[in-house]
């Protein structure tokens, strides 16, 4: 009497192993997931990305330099730019304080913005800005999600 190929033993055949197996499911979604995430928003809908861009950049630095609480940031970025910021803040703290530099607020100034649109409801920037000491470039890529801007990556130079 001949076995079929579903009975045979998965050791002696490879392929009859992977027909035995009951097909992977997808995991499942909790109800109303689609509903209560971020909803992208199109440019239309969406305020004018420029002075958000100059404030931010103004922002980010000031919480760099100690003079500002990176929680005031939490509205206008993801959770990822928040936590990059974080580990950003928490090493310039530590060099502060080893140098023993106060925290101080800089006197920035914004020479020039520079916006990119790649797709609808994307704004990808480059904000220049002078203190004293250095001039400094803050690439920032804005989101629309919600129906407001939110900053999905941030690379201070």
């Amino acid at each position: 009497m001949s076995q079929s190929p579903l009975a045979s033993s998965p050791s002696s055949d490879p392929t009859a192993a992977a027909e035995v197996r009951p097909p992977r499911r997808r995991q499942s979604r909790a109800f109303g997931d689609d509903y209560f995430s971020p909803q992208p928003a199109s440019r239309a809908d969406l305020p004018d990305p420029e002075p958000l861009l100059t404030n931010l950049a103004r922002c980010i630095l000031e919480v760099l330099a100690g003079a500002r609480d990176l929680e005031q940031l939490t509205r206008w970025v993801t959770d990822d730019v928040y936590a990059t910021l974080l580990h950003r803040t928490v090493l310039a703290e530590r060099a502060r304080r080893v140098k023993g530099i106060p925290a101080a607020r800089p006197a920035l100034s914004v020479l020039s913005t520079h916006l990119c649109e790649p797709r609808d409801g994307v704004i990808e920037a480059t904000v220049i800005i002078r203190n004293p000491v250095r001039v400094r470039a803050v690439a920032i890529r804005l989101e629309g999600l919600d129906r407001r801007w939110r900053a999905s990556a941030i690379s201070v130079l």
